[in-house]
């Protein structure tokens, strides 16, 4: 499953825009850190639960990235 889950931010940022075809817009990697950060958020709990707390904040640092190169 290892292979399936993104280790560099251009991977990452390759699923998110072209496999899953979501848009790096403001509002929607704002919305993504505001969840990220939300332990309450029941789609970041899921998402802990299946890739790990780790990956919760490299998924998150990639977030802060991908707004820092909007701006």
């Amino acid at each position: 499953m290892s292979d399936l889950i993104p280790q560099r931010y251009e991977e990452w940022r390759h699923c998110i825009t072209h496999t899953c075809g979501i848009p790096l817009t403001e509002r929607y990697i704002r919305e993504r850190i505001k969840a990220l950060n939300d332990s309450r958020d029941h789609m970041t709990a899921g998402f802990v639960q299946l890739y790990g707390e780790g990956h919760r904040r490299q998924t998150l640092a990639w977030f802060e990235r991908a707004l820092e190169e909007l701006n």
